[in-house]
């Protein structure tokens, strides 16, 4: 593994040409044939570092308020709509989520006003992540996610976070996901939706393998008889 860069802020001059990498992205993406793109402004990336008053530092345009601080998310949104239409570009975002170190002074502000500023976008979606127990145990605070984001995306919002089927199944009916999307399960049930169609039982994940190369934990896994 390569030795790892120190972070440095980036200068404000810097970041017009952030912006044309997302747009260069979505470009080839569209090149390529895909049929939308969802912008990864979660997890402690760069979008989410901007974002949130933990990581952003800064006393310039892009620093300071929610607004500054947004400025980066909405201008990447905005830049890559008019690659794809707003109806192809959806975007992630893990409101409650501590990875890669990350934290905020008030994420429900914080998400809040990005995610009204983005409903005026009219994106496909926005994909915003629950805490789960792993969050948690990492420091993660329960209380601000999807359910609490709900009212101020005026749109279609996906979640994910460790759902079962039963906990997608209420998250739909109580209102305040329109869809769940899954990604430990999928791994380890190439046909699951057949299984979440028929309630059948799920093979369980192998977390060994989840960052290893080759076959195993990959084209492995059983489909249900």
């Amino acid at each position: 593994m390569a030795d790892y860069v120190t972070p440095r802020a980036l200068p404000i001059e810097e970041i017009p040409g952030i912006v044309a990498e997302y747009v260069r992205g979505a470009r080839l993406a569209k090149e390529a044939g895909f049929d939308g793109v969802e912008i990864h402004n979660a997890n402690g990336y760069l979008l989410d570092q901007f974002l949130r008053s933990g990581t952003n530092h800064r006393t310039d345009g892009y620093g300071g308020s929610v607004a500054h601080r947004a400025r980066l998310t909405l201008e990447v949104a905005s830049a890559v709509t008019s690659i794809w239409g707003s109806d192809r570009v959806g975007i992630r975002l893990s409101p409650g989520g501590v990875f890669n170190d990350m934290a905020d002074a008030n994420p429900r502000e914080t998400f809040g006003y990005v995610l009204r500023e983005l409903s005026k976008l009219e994106l496909a979606y926005a994909h915003v992540t629950r805490v789960t127990a792993q969050d948690i145990a990492h420091g993660a605070k329960d209380g601000v996610g999807p359910k609490e984001l709900r009212a101020d995306f005026q749109g279609v919002l996906i979640t994910a976070g460790g759902f079962d089927r039963a906990q997608g199944e209420q998250a739909l009916a109580e209102g305040w996901a329109d869809a769940i999307a899954y990604g430990v399960p999928f791994l380890a049930n190439p046909d699951l939706p057949r299984r979440l169609r028929e309630n059948l039982a799920l093979n369980p994940p192998d977390e060994a393998t989840f960052y290893a190369s080759g076959p195993k934990g990959y084209t492995d896994y059983p489909a249900a008889k």
